[in-house]
């Protein structure tokens, strides 16, 4: 009975050791993305082009332009070229957590703030 117990424990260990997410962040560094989101129950898409040193963002209509600052391959900073109140002043730390083909999921929070959120990305171009 001890004898199965162990195969069984060995055999997942053998399983959740193999796992491993993919992380090719460089090939989303620059490009055209769209991101998907809820806001109040309803569907939005927010469009955004980025390249070394700036993200162009476009939703509902507006556009707006942050400066990027890249910590490593997956992790970078935004900061509003024109920020219109004290909440845009704020710089946003962005990190992507996991890629796919032509998409990946990220998490992002404001610069000093524990409460982070998640969305996923898809590249268009």
């Amino acid at each position: 009975m001890k004898i199965k117990y162990i195969f069984f424990i060995l055999f997942i260990f053998f399983l959740t050791s193999c796992y491993n997410t993919e992380r090719n962040c460089t090939e989303f560094k620059t490009g055209k993305f769209k991101f998907e989101h809820e806001i109040n129950g309803e569907k939005k898409v927010t469009y955004f082009e980025r390249n070394n040193e700036y993200e162009i963002e476009t939703f509902e209509g507006k556009t707006d332009t942050s400066s990027i600052r890249w910590i490593n391959d997956c992790e970078y900073i935004l900061r509003k070229i024109n920020p219109k109140n004290m909440q845009e002043k704020k710089a946003v730390h962005m990190k992507i957590l996991t890629t796919e083909e032509n998409s990946y999921i990220f998490e992002f929070s404001i610069v000093g703030d524990s409460n982070k959120q998640k969305g996923k990305v898809t590249k268009v171009n």
